[in-house]
């Protein structure tokens, strides 16, 4: 996410320094930004010059003191709650006073401030990976974080081609994961039941919802059909969808085999049977194509 978040800023203007465990992480992922770079100049997106100049405007530390001289801080640690405390401990130590502290990891701000002397400047600020193809960050405040801070955040973001949806409360898991997770639990429920194949489900997934949602989000949708129609319906469906607390037992017995999908080999489906880098990068373009939409909007 860090080095998606680092093009997303670098690309509009923005000089960026990347702090990370070690310098190998970092060239590391100085080469996974200049290859992302890449692919937006063979699209068209953008010029070879242009990107080297934001490739210049990336520095890198293993310092974590260098976060004291920036104007606006992101953290993109794993999302391990002690961990997250401790970083907004540090740089709340380190920061001015007038610097946002805010974090990525999808997470209430709320859970990370106990440490924090000035708890009113952190906020949470959600990009949705891959953050350099996504234009929209899920912005929300918590219980302590100032309105000045809210708009700062919101019109920042706004500077550099973001979309910030704003929200109301704090809740688990933003909007975007919770929409994706209501999804992948009644897709997993209904496979795990055998009430149709994974091909199926995301079949019917991609020829239908997904090329609706592309243009009319659910309310839209719901609103274009008709309330009355769509919610007569709910009333009919809503009991029979499914409720569990948990991933269905079929489910977990694959993680816990080791089997976790492309990057083992298996999962649901038998990758080896299926070509996973040909459907990443058919995603990717799809992704692409979008960010080219947007641009001529």
């Amino acid at each position: 996410m860090g080095q998606g978040i680092s093009q997303v800023f670098a690309q509009k203007g923005k000089n960026v320094v990347l702090i990370g465990r070690s310098a190998e992480s970092l060239t590391k992922a100085l080469a996974s930004i200049r290859a992302n770079f890449d692919a937006f100049v063979d699209r068209g997106l953008t010029t070879q010059t242009e990107s080297d100049e934001a490739m210049a405007r990336i520095s890198t530390t293993t310092d974590y003191d260098d976060a004291g001289k920036a104007d606006f801080v992101i953290e993109a640690v794993p999302a391990v709650r002690e961990t997250q405390i401790e970083v907004f401990r540090r740089l709340d130590a380190i920061c001015d006073k007038g610097v946002v502290l805010a974090s990525t990891s999808g997470q209430p701000i709320s859970l990370m401030v106990g440490e924090m002397a000035n708890p009113e400047r952190a906020i949470a600020a959600h990009f949705v990976y891959p953050a350099q193809l996504m234009p929209l960050v899920e912005v929300c405040g918590g219980e302590k974080t100032s309105t000045e801070v809210i708009d700062l955040t919101c019109n920042l973001l706004s500077s550099v081609g973001q979309t910030p949806a704003l929200m109301d409360k704090e809740v688990d898991g933003f909007i975007v994961n919770r929409l994706q997770f209501a999804i992948i639990r009644e897709a997993w429920s209904m496979w795990a039941e055998g009430i149709a194949s994974a091909e199926a489900i995301d079949t019917s997934m991609r020829l239908t919802l997904g090329r609706r949602y592309s243009e009319t989000g659910p309310i839209e949708s719901a609103e274009l059909g008709g309330l009355d129609i769509i919610h007569m319906f709910g009333e009919f469906l809503f009991p029979s969808l499914n409720t569990d607390k948990k991933p269905p037992k079929a489910v977990t017995e694959l993680v816990e085999q080791g089997c976790f999908g492309l990057k083992t080999g298996k999962g649901i489906y038998d990758w080896s049977k299926r070509d996973g880098k040909a459907l990443q990068a058919k995603r990717a373009d799809r992704l692409f194509q979008h960010m080219a939409e947007d641009a001529r909007d």
